[in-house]
């Protein structure tokens, strides 16, 4: 065997590891302008998945389309969350696609593994209700008189089948890893995190049945929150995340705050093991790390989107542009809405 061999035998190894992240298959979002993912044969073409993934996505074809669904749905909610962040989720061609902003321990990375795995319950769970999957269909498990006098009828979201299915597609590698690493231990636990964002914000929704609209009969159906709403409650738990490090209880590792005056944190709450970069300057070296160069920042804000805390003190740049705008608008009978068009000069501030 050759040295030149053995050394490109390396280089292929180290790549493989360094790329072998748990949020890879969130490379599926890139995909959504190709067809359906209709056959076993596909599952081996897709890109970010681990052989395990690609084992579930074989036995489970139908659903991988409610799956890349969920990673599109990620992907938008985190750069809606972030969009007045320095990180503002920015995505890139590769794997994985946040860059290496989620292979590192930081809070960033706990709001991602949180978000996917919410957004894969969601999906799936979302495509159970809608007949799309055989696998599944409503939850037939609610039904029956509630404890309020109304009758459970209607097409209850199969959260249960959503979360089952997010944990053995989405925490695959952990698992298979013996949960025995701290990145381990904090990605499964923000992965549940996420999903009981859903779970403990399921609403039951009513229609009333009876003559001219009376309610003497009320039907009821238990329904998944808007994503919206996830999303905000993960961004909470960001805001609010608890530093841990791994301890040994025993003979179970465990992650603790590393702050012993902090209250424990519960199975809602995102966890972290290292501090975030500050985001401020591009750095070649850590691609998904773009800086704040020519963002827009808000000149009167006192939070992370005003020019002084989004430009990282580097000042920032004013310029004047022409903004169009509906105005005077109007209902005519009958049916549309006839508006004007309002030219107006506003300024926007971009950081240096």
């Amino acid at each position: 065997m050759s040295s030149e061999y053995l050394i490109r035998s390396l280089l292929m190894l180290f790549l493989a590891l360094f790329s072998a992240n748990a949020s890879n298959w969130l490379y599926l979002a890139k995909l959504s302008s190709v067809g359906s993912i209709s056959d076993e044969e596909t599952c081996e073409k897709l890109r970010g998945l681990i052989q395990r993934q690609v084992q579930i996505c074989k036995r489970n074809v139908e659903v991988m389309d409610a799956v890349r669904r969920g990673a599109q749905l990620a992907i938008d909610e985190c750069q809606f969350q972030f969009r007045n962040r320095r990180w503002n989720c920015s995505t890139l061609e590769s794997v994985p696609v946040f860059g290496k902003v989620v292979t590192q321990g930081t809070r960033e990375a706990a709001f991602v593994y949180a978000i996917s795995a919410a957004s894969v319950a969601f999906a799936v769970t979302r495509a159970c209700s809608s007949g799309e999957l055989d696998k599944c269909g409503c939850d037939r498990n609610v039904h029956g008189v509630s404890p309020e006098g109304f009758q459970w009828s209607g097409c209850s979201d199969n959260i249960a089948y959503g979360v089952a299915f997010s944990q053995s597609f989405v925490d695959i590698r952990e698992r298979s890893k013996g949960q025995s690493s701290n990145r381990a231990l904090m990605n499964l636990h923000n992965n549940e995190a996420g999903r009981k964002a859903i779970l403990n914000h399921m609403r039951v929704e009513c229609k009333c049945h009876g003559v001219s609209g009376s309610c003497e009969v009320k039907t009821c159906w238990k329904a998944m929150p808007p994503f919206r709403k996830v999303g905000n409650v993960i961004k909470e738990k960001f805001d609010g995340a608890t530093e841990v490090e791994l301890r040994k209880v025993g003979t179970t590792k465990v992650l603790v705050p590393r702050n012993s005056q902090f209250k424990p944190h519960t199975d809602e709450d995102l966890v972290y093991l290292d501090p975030s970069p500050d985001f401020c300057e591009h750095d070649p070296r850590t691609p998904g790390i773009l800086g704040t160069a020519g963002r827009f920042c808000n000149k009167t804000s006192k939070a992370i989107d005003g020019c002084e805390l989004m430009c990282c003190g580097r000042g920032f740049h004013t310029e004047e542009v022409e903004v169009v705008d509906r105005c005077s608008c109007k209902f005519h009978w009958c049916c549309y809405v006839k508006c004007k068009q309002c030219r107006k000069m506003v300024e926007m501030h971009t950081c240096r």
